[in-house]
């Protein structure tokens, strides 16, 4: 199994291990957002979800920290999401990317996800402390577009579920079980879905006025037949 380092708000660093990696989608409340997502998917070829929200099991092999993600081809992107990890203490939120091969999605999305590593920050919030004035939460990305660092993503998570409510709707449960990891959904792009050679994260706090951030460069590999 392998370990991850964060350092936490208000306690020591933490290193822990996962077992079990979900990654939840189209997990928006605001059903005009949720729409504009599912069709800019649906723009490339991706077919609509059977359900929405909907769970995807994804290797945690997969989890890395890294700042340089190697991808086959030039068909992937990232999408910021708030991650709740269950550690020994309890749940925290943290940062990540849902990296996606946006050419393999057209034909099984769960392959997909399955096929990019799902890169995650090094710093965590107590979910806790932020639950009260979670939708006063923001999630953004910036993207570096042949040469050009524009705003990629961004968006408050009231538009969102909160981990609760998805939790609820995966297993009934309230609580994530230790060693879990549950991505929580994105905003739409704007300007639509592209590739990138560089993803910049982050959460913004406005209420407590901190950030969580995380960056990384892609790297395409050759396709080789």
């Amino acid at each position: 199994m392998p370990a991850f380092t964060f350092s936490c708000a208000g306690g020591p660093q933490k290193t822990a291990g996962f077992d079990t990696l979900i990654v939840a989608g189209w997990t928006g409340r605001d059903t005009k957002a949720l729409e504009h997502h599912v069709e800019e998917l649906a723009a490339l070829g991706v077919p609509r979800p059977s359900s929405m929200p909907v769970f995807y099991r994804t290797s945690v092999d997969g989890l890395t920290q890294t700042t340089r993600l190697e991808v086959l081809g030039g068909d992937s992107s990232g999408e910021v999401e708030p991650v709740v990890f269950a550690l020994d203490d309890g749940m925290w939120l943290g940062i990540g990317s849902d990296h996606t091969d946006r050419k393999l999605e057209t034909l099984g999305i769960a392959l997909s996800k399955q096929i990019c590593g799902k890169v995650i920050g090094t710093e965590l919030w107590r979910l806790a402390d932020v639950m009260p004035h979670w939708e006063k939460l923001i999630i953004r990305a910036h993207a570096t577009i042949d040469g050009k660092r524009v705003l990629y993503q961004e968006g408050p998570l009231a538009n969102m579920r909160t981990p609760a409510d998805l939790l609820s709707r995966y297993d009934g449960s309230t609580v994530l079980k230790t060693g879990a990891v549950m991505f929580c959904g994105t905003v739409g792009a704007i300007g639509g879905i592209r590739p990138a050679s560089r993803f910049e994260m982050e959460i913004e706090d406005p209420l407590l006025g901190r950030r969580i951030g995380h960056a990384y460069d892609i790297v395409a590999l050759p396709v080789v037949s």
